[in-house]
């Protein structure tokens, strides 16, 4: 019997996900949609075959002994080969924290990316020192502390400077002063987008604070959830007509193009996927949303990669255009959070 989220498909995508020949989706399947713990000897073994095979295999042997990749320091640079791009892409592959290479990568990026105000920074020099605080941005501080959260440190200083200085910003509260060439003011407000609040900076905090478990969260973490809720419920995530600086009058096109792995770019499942994880995948709001998700769906229950990075990373991870067992796992868990098992 296929599970509850599987009947709003034409065919369930399980065996196809579940395949040994891409042990690294065979391993977050088996967490994120049948609900194995991390210690379940099938997951064991389908993770650590990830951790032989590419493209987790090709991105930790082109990592430096020092930690970095492509050159030392901060890390945002080259797109999307720098250091930091790499670790949250081995995070969202579902690489394995216990890899002494996964932590070396983990300790240089607490060394060298943080800023002095708490949230990392987007600074591409090849020189070792911190960021700079006027570049502290909401997309790369979310995306670097969901990783490294994922990767076992939640209870590290810098990261928990780091959400921190993600609620701070966020609520506008206890803030020196605002950057005009990063986060420029509160509510999530970007330079970026013109000073005003930036969605996918919203969604990339989102996650992260969702990573942190709900009895760890601070008081002020918790309110700035309730914030950021409130800010992406305030428009239908399936039209994503959030504010749009530089005279755009419509959204992105990037939003409604599911990729993986994801960068700063966002799109609607992304969206979904915060929401869910902070626990209001059956708000009423999002009915729209699953109803544009289910549409791309294909006749066997597969979505396409629309934003796969092509030629662009370390190690090619899928192709633009093809169905993705990336992007169909992702959508299958957004599904799940809304129907159940």
């Amino acid at each position: 019997m296929a599970p509850s989220w599987a009947d709003t498909l034409a065919e369930n995508p399980l065996p196809w996900l579940l395949e040994p020949t891409e042990p690294a989706v065979r391993a977050s399947t088996l967490r994120r949609l049948l609900g194995r713990p991390d210690e379940d000897p099938e997951v064991g073994d389908a993770r650590s075959a990830a951790m032989e095979v590419d493209p987790i295999a090709g991105i930790l042997a082109a990592q430096d002994e020092g930690g970095w990749w492509e050159k030392p320091g901060p890390g945002y640079g080259p797109k999307y080969r720098g250091t930091v791009w790499n670790l949250m892409f081995l995070d969202q592959l579902g690489a394995d924290p216990a890899d002494e290479r996964i932590q070396r990568a983990c300790d240089y990026v607490l060394t060298w990316s943080s800023t002095a105000i708490g949230g990392f920074g987007a600074s591409g020099t090849s020189v070792e020192r911190r960021a700079p605080p006027s570049s502290a941005i909401h997309c790369l501080n979310g995306n670097l502390c969901r990783a490294l959260i994922r990767f076992g440190h939640v209870d590290h200083p810098t990261v928990r400077a780091a959400t921190d200085w993600a609620a701070r910003t966020i609520l506008g509260e206890d803030v020196e002063r605002w950057y005009a060439s990063g986060t420029s003011g509160p509510g999530f407000a970007c330079a970026a987008n013109e000073g005003l609040p930036c969605a996918w900076g919203a969604i990339k905090e989102m996650l992260a604070l969702a990573a942190i478990p709900v009895d760890l969260r601070t008081d002020r973490e918790q309110r700035a959830v309730a914030a950021g809720l409130e800010f992406l419920l305030s428009r239908d995530p399936a039209v994503a007509d959030y504010p749009m600086g530089y005279g755009n009058t419509k959204p992105n096109g990037s939003w409604f193009k599911p990729g993986f792995p994801s960068g700063y770019v966002t799109d609607v499942l992304q969206n979904m996927e915060a929401l869910g994880e902070l626990g209001v995948a059956a708000d009423p709001r999002l009915e729209n949303a699953y109803l544009w998700l289910v549409d791309l769906a294909d006749a066997h229950g597969r979505w396409k990669n629309r934003y796969a990075y092509s030629g662009k990373t370390t190690v090619q991870i899928e192709n633009q255009g093809e169905p993705s067992k990336w992007v169909t796992l992702r959508a299958c868990t957004v599904l799940r959070a809304r129907h159940g098992d």
